[in-house]
């Protein structure tokens, strides 16, 4: 895979550069009270990084995998919050997954234009990263899904709840932790099907009756939802995939949105390297800047290198996108957010160290960057879940190699 800028990317990736130095100022993000930033949304979707990698059927511009990098990069340096990897990366790439044309039609293209904020809700209370559904359930039937429910019996339902597009089913549970899923028009929920036994994908609007949401700040002043669904009925359009196709979808979209975080994280490792240096070069002690001082210059190195992991391995998850293998593809991603988990982790202590008191305080925006890095690595399964997925796919990933020259 190519990573060299095109023109075009080199474009909006200097576009973006200079609307975020206008508009995500440490003094606005200290005025900010959390939410969604309307004028802030509009602008990055106009200038297309929510629908940048939306097919152009559906109204995006279907740009390659690897154009995540140049994107993400930027809206890591300049600390962006907005539900860009929650809405135009994770949940439209679910909702493409899925296969289901209908909903594509329906809601990618309002996806694309940022006119709509749609996150991924799959995380239950008490199970940490299990990407399995189980407490939150579907209940019910609708025709068409199974021998279960006889053609007469739906005929027997009453004109009004046949011109809902109702016919049975009923939602129940609750997911947490959904990122920024209070400011969502809608939801990419992972239920369990009673009915069918398997797991079930749903897109569900935020506006239906029997839906609670209580909204909390985060660790790096983003924003994280709990959401109870009681007797939520779910019309049939809203499924978008079942059994293996759901986890299929939900699989490819948490792969997608760690991909994208590892491009942040190196986005912001490398702005804060960069504001580690201007201090150490500016602040004097003993007459000289503390950059000349030997031990600090190898300080300094090793971040340099740590920066550099980040970066060689956010282009390693990008290639992974396109990789058809899906245990390779599973494997060097989680590899990738492993390296940026850690390159994250020692960028920011030592810039935090090296600022000396400051670093401490809400006068310099350090702290900023060391929370917003520490929640990356906790974001999609920090790094002992990657760890088990290093493990469980190491034997199958290096299946061909072992087999290769077998005769049965």
């Amino acid at each position: 895979m190519d990573f060299e800028y095109s023109t075009e990317q080199r474009m909006l990736a200097d576009s973006l550069a200079r609307l975020i130095a206008d508009n995500w100022t440490l003094a606005r993000r200290r005025d900010r009270q959390g939410g969604l930033d309307p004028a802030a949304w509009n602008a990055l979707a106009e200038l297309g990084v929510v629908g940048l990698t939306v097919d152009a059927e559906y109204g995006g511009f279907g740009e390659a995998p690897a154009s995540l990098l140049p994107v993400h990069l930027e809206l890591g340096r300049g600390l962006v919050d907005e539900p860009v990897i929650a809405s135009g990366v994770m949940s439209a790439t679910a909702i493409s997954a899925s296969g289901n044309d209908e909903a594509a039609r329906r809601w990618l293209p309002e996806i694309a234009a940022g006119e709509v904020v749609v996150t991924l809700a799959y995380q239950e209370p008490g199970r940490r990263y299990a990407v399995e559904p189980e407490a939150c359930r579907l209940t019910g039937d609708v025709a068409g899904r199974g021998a279960s429910r006889a053609p007469d019996a739906i005929s027997r339902k009453s004109s009004s709840n046949l011109s809902d597009g109702y016919l049975g089913l009923v939602l129940n549970g609750s997911k947490h932790l959904v990122w920024h899923g209070a400011a969502a028009q809608a939801w990419v929920v992972s239920a369990f099907d009673e009915a069918d036994r398997q797991p079930v994908l749903l897109i569900v609007p935020a506006d239906v009756a029997g839906v609670a949401v209580s909204e909390t700040n985060t660790l790096d002043r983003s924003r994280c939802a709990r959401i109870e669904f009681d007797n939520v009925r779910i019309a049939p359009d809203q499924v978008l995939a079942r059994g293996e196709a759901a986890r299929a979808a939900l699989a490819l979209a948490l792969q997608w949105g760690n991909a994208a975080l590892c491009a942040h994280a190196a986005g912001a490792i490398d702005r804060l390297l960069g504001i580690t240096v201007d201090y150490l070069k500016t602040r004097k002690q003993f007459g000289q800047p503390l950059a000349a001082f030997q031990a600090l210059q190898h300080s300094m190195a090793e971040m340099v290198v740590a920066k550099e992991m980040a970066l060689s391995m956010a282009y390693v998850a990008a290639a992974a996108l396109s990789e058809p293998d899906a245990a390779v593809r599973r494997r060097m991603i989680a590899a990738a957010k492993i390296e940026a988990a850690q390159a994250g982790r020692f960028v920011s202590q030592k810039a935090v160290q090296l600022h000396g008191g400051m670093g401490m305080t809400d006068e310099l925006e350090v702290g900023d960057f060391f929370k917003r890095l520490t929640v990356i690595e906790l974001l999609f399964g920090d790094t002992d879940e990657q760890l088990g997925i290093m493990a469980e796919t190491a034997e199958v990933a290096e299946m061909p190699e072992t087999l290769e020259g077998a005769h049965v």
